[in-house]
């Protein structure tokens, strides 16, 4: 089944009735993409595991409310980001940031790519310490900005399917985007790893 196929207005209406096969094949199709998510929020895996949990619980429960307006998978990932602010995880992260001015634009390209990318480490030998780096480093920035990040980087989500999902503007997605790439930058460089 392709991912298109599951927002077709039949698919949509079996869903709120309760169609066993449908919601069987869009726990197929997006639990491995929602829990991958889960995890690159920064959530342990017992933890990731459990939200996950209570978001496909979440979309069973409310699914009489999807309207089919979005895709499927755009709502599950709303659930998803709304679920990990509830469990408190953006008032353990929320800090001050600095000014959008303040950051170093010379590091990226006008289209937001790295100009200097981060050295790449040895792999075979550093993966784990890098992942790691990677990880504590992401867990100095707002969850939404790590949401962002995760959604775009790892899930290569487009803008628009990611602003629906937090609930901002394309600028401000831009801005949360921009800072979680400066922040890891500057922490990953302050660990040794980068130019």
């Amino acid at each position: 089944m392709k991912d298109d196929d599951i927002d077709l207005p039949i698919f949509v209406a079996r869903l709120r009735e309760g169609d066993r096969d449908a919601l069987e094949k869009v726990i197929r199709l997006y639990l491995p993409q929602v829990l991958r998510a889960a995890r690159a929020s920064g959530l342990q895996t017992e933890q990731a595991e459990d939200i996950v949990q209570v978001v496909f619980a979440t979309f069973i429960e409310k699914i009489g409310e999807f309207e089919g307006r979005s895709r499927v998978r755009t709502w599950l990932f709303g659930i998803l980001y709304r679920k990990i602010l509830e469990a408190g995880r953006q008032s353990e992260r929320g800090r001050q940031f600095d000014d959008l001015a303040d950051v170093d634009h010379s590091r990226f390209r006008p289209d937001g790519t790295w100009a200097r990318p981060p050295r790449p480490a040895d792999m075979a030998v550093y993966g784990r310490e890098v992942r790691k780096y990677i990880s504590d480093c992401l867990d100095r920035v707002s969850e939404k900005q790590r949401m962002a990040f995760v959604l775009r980087e790892v899930e290569m989500m487009e803008t628009n399917e990611i602003c629906e999902i937090l609930d901002v503007t394309p600028t401000n997605f831009g801005v949360l985007i921009h800072r979680a790439r400066n922040q890891l930058r500057d922490c990953l460089e302050a660990r040794g790893i980068g130019t």
